[in-house]
C-alpha cells in the first residue's frame, strides 16, 4: 500500500516555473511616437545591412508608454519572403511584458505595396496578440528609399 501511495505522488509531482524578468531603466529607452520613429528604430537597429538582398521580419516589444523594451529578429528568408513565427512574437511580448507591438518585414524588389500575404500575416498577428490583451500597433514594410505603415494608411 506504502508503494502506490509514493509511486501516486510521483506522478503527480509538478516542478515549479519561474519567470525572472527585469525591465530595462526607463530614461535609457527609445519612445515610438509614430512610425517614422519606429522606421529610425528599426534602420538604427538593422546597420547596413542590405535590404536588397534577402528578407527579413522584425518586431519590437512596446511598454505601454510605447518605450522599445526589445527588438528581436523573428525570420531571415530569401529575396522572395520570410517566414514568420507567431509563436515565438507571442512568447517575446509576454516574456518582455510588452503591451504594444510593432512588426516589420523588408521587400527587397523595392515595392512598397503590401501583398496579399502580407495583410493576411497582419490579421493573423493582430488576432493572436489580441488573445492576450496585447496590441499590435502597426507593421511596416522597409525598402532602401523607404517604407510603409499598416496603420498610417489605416490597414489596422
Amino acid at each position: 500500500m506504502k508503494q502506490d501511495q509514493q509511486k501516486r505522488a510521483k506522478a503527480t509531482q509538478c516542478h515549479e516555473v519561474t519567470i525572472h524578468y527585469k525591465r530595462p531603466l526607463f530614461d535609457n529607452q527609445k519612445r515610438i511616437s509614430s512610425s517614422e520613429t519606429a522606421v529610425a528604430i528599426l534602420r538604427e537597429f538593422i546597420g547596413n545591412h542590405s535590404l536588397d538582398y534577402k528578407e527579413f521580419f522584425w518586431v519590437l516589444l512596446l511598454s505601454n508608454a510605447n518605450q522599445v523594451l526589445g527588438i528581436s529578429t523573428i525570420g531571415v528568408g530569401s529575396t522572395r519572403a520570410v517566414g514568420v513565427n507567431i509563436r515565438e512574437i507571442l512568447q517575446l511580448a509576454l516574456l518582455s511584458n510588452a503591451t504594444g507591438v510593432v512588426v516589420a518585414h523588408n521587400h527587397t524588389g523595392g515595392t512598397l505595396t503590401p501583398s496579399d500575404a502580407d495583410k493576411e500575416c497582419t490579421r493573423k498577428i493582430k488576432g493572436a496578440l489580441g488573445l492576450v490583451d496585447i496590441n499590435l500597433l502597426d507593421h511596416l514594410i522597409l525598402t532602401t528609399e523607404g517604407y510603409y505603415s499598416f496603420s498610417d494608411d489605416q490597414e489596422l
